[in-house]
């Protein structure tokens, strides 16, 4: 099997063949470009999610605890709680563990989420830390979003640049290398990029503007992200990849690695469907808060990604690999 995530196909043929959803209470499960399960226990409805950090080994609690949450934004809802799940190789140092585990309080703190139980274990099994953290979050009943409700001709923006998360990950596992190439200012941008992993404020301020829907960009990128949207809402969606907003930083270190950064994981950025009026309240807000929100491109009838750029337009069904593990694997 190919190190990554499981491709469409295989999900749906050996995970989601053969799981039935059977109690009252699950109101939705998890899908195919819809990570979170949504769980209907009487005045408010739960949305719960689960994630592991296995393409890093620095700034785990940063990164664990923001990805974490951002699934259960996706939803807009809140986050409250993480059950984080340690897997500790056995020549591990206690200390660092304990800054680790520092580092997910400061982190969740920061968004107001309590981290509230879980599992550690000392195992052979992992030849470094793997983080799991599954998040617990609320939303009023009546403020569930409703993808059925997009249609053609609606507006698919995305908040921030692409790559963040990537280019983040990439620059702390490989300082050494890309500081030959770097000069200061390429170390203080590459060194902040941490601070804008979350996509909370920008879900909170695009459920007052009736999204859609909501999916962040992790795993396959940007590219991988937008044919996920198009497969969960069965529709296509057609952009011009020159519109698609990526930071001079990021496109540098992808070059160095010669990977192709538009299928990079970007944790940090949320794609976002709105009608025409909404999308332009929601923009404004956004800019107040200096959240960049970039308008990419719209949904029509049919289905997969359709990327126009100079010379042609190519359809996209599915990105099966991460562009982060051609480098871990190197």
């Amino acid at each position: 099997m190919n190190i990554g995530k499981l491709t469409n196909k295989e999900l749906n043929k050996y995970i989601f063949k053969n799981l039935k959803i059977k109690r009252k209470e699950s109101l939705q499960a998890s899908a195919i470009g819809s990570d979170t399960a949504v769980l209907d226990f009487g005045d408010d409805l739960i949305v719960a999610s689960v994630d592991p950090i296995t393409g890093a080994s620095k700034d785990l609690g940063i990164l664990a605890v923001n990805v974490a949450c951002n699934d259960i934004a996706c939803q807009g809802a809140e986050p409250v709680g993480l059950l984080i799940s340690a897997l500790i190789p056995k020549d591990f140092q206690i200390e660092d563990l304990g800054l680790v585990m520092k580092e997910l309080e400061e982190e969740a703190s920061k968004l107001n989420v309590d981290i509230i139980g879980g599992h550690t274990e000392i195992t052979d099994a992992v030849n470094k830390l793997i983080l799991t953290v599954t998040s617990i979050g609320r939303i009023d009943r009546d403020k569930l979003i409703d993808p059925k409700s997009t249609k053609e001709s609606d507006i698919v923006c995305i908040s921030k640049d692409i790559a963040i998360e990537g280019t983040s990950i990439i620059y702390s596992e490989n300082k050494e290398k890309l500081d030959k190439i770097l000069n200061a200012e390429d170390k203080k941008e590459l060194d902040d990029l941490k601070e804008f992993l979350s996509v909370l404020k920008e879900s909170k301020i695009a459920m007052k503007h009736g999204v859609k829907y909501m999916h962040d960009v992790t795993e396959g990128g940007i590219i991988g992200g937008l044919v996920e949207t198009a497969n969960f809402l069965n529709k296509n969606i057609s952009l011009d990849k020159k519109d698609i907003p990526i930071k001079n930083i990021s496109l540098k270190v992808a070059d160095y690695f010669s990977i192709d950064p538009y299928k990079l994981i970007s944790s940090g950025s949320m794609i976002f469907v709105f009608s025409g009026e909404d999308f332009e309240a929601f923009k404004e807000e956004c800019e107040e808060n200096k959240i960049k929100i970039t308008k990419i491109g719209k949904i029509n009838e049919g289905s997969g990604l359709s990327i126009s750029n100079e010379k042609e337009t190519i359809q996209v069904e599915e990105v099966s690999k991460d562009e982060l593990y051609k480098i871990a694997n190197n």
